[in-house]
């Protein structure tokens, strides 16, 4: 699966923008659209790009009239479904990055100052 792929999926397949302006998205976050996905090292660049794509959406009214009417009553719900979900991905983020930062070692300090 490549980046662009992953993409689409995490956004559920859903035709906000063109493959074209997709990659753009991927590319400003430094991924390449046609490259292989790797869950590893592209995890939080993919993400990234995800909250990049919904904050544009969020940012732009007649975009998100255009989103399935049928599913949302209003513009509003929209705005407040989207924020929901760019603040859920970003805590995602932190967590994972934090997760990153652990590094676990087996030396523990000798000494200590006892005062």
């Amino acid at each position: 699966m490549t980046n662009l792929e992953r993409l689409k999926l995490e956004l559920s397949n859903k035709e906000y923008y063109t493959d074209t302006e997709y990659n753009i998205f991927l590319e400003e976050n430094g991924l390449t659209p046609t490259s292989e996905y790797n869950k590893t090292t592209n995890n939080i660049k993919l993400l990234e790009t995800v909250v990049g794509v919904l904050e544009t959406l969020a940012n732009d009214v007649d975009l998100m009239r255009k989103l399935d009417n049928k599913d949302l009553i209003s513009v509003g719900e929209a705005s407040k479904y989207l924020q929901e979900r760019i603040n859920n991905i970003k805590s995602k983020i932190v967590e994972i990055k934090l997760n990153e930062d652990v590094t676990y070692t087996n030396i523990r300090p000798f000494f200590t100052n006892r005062r």
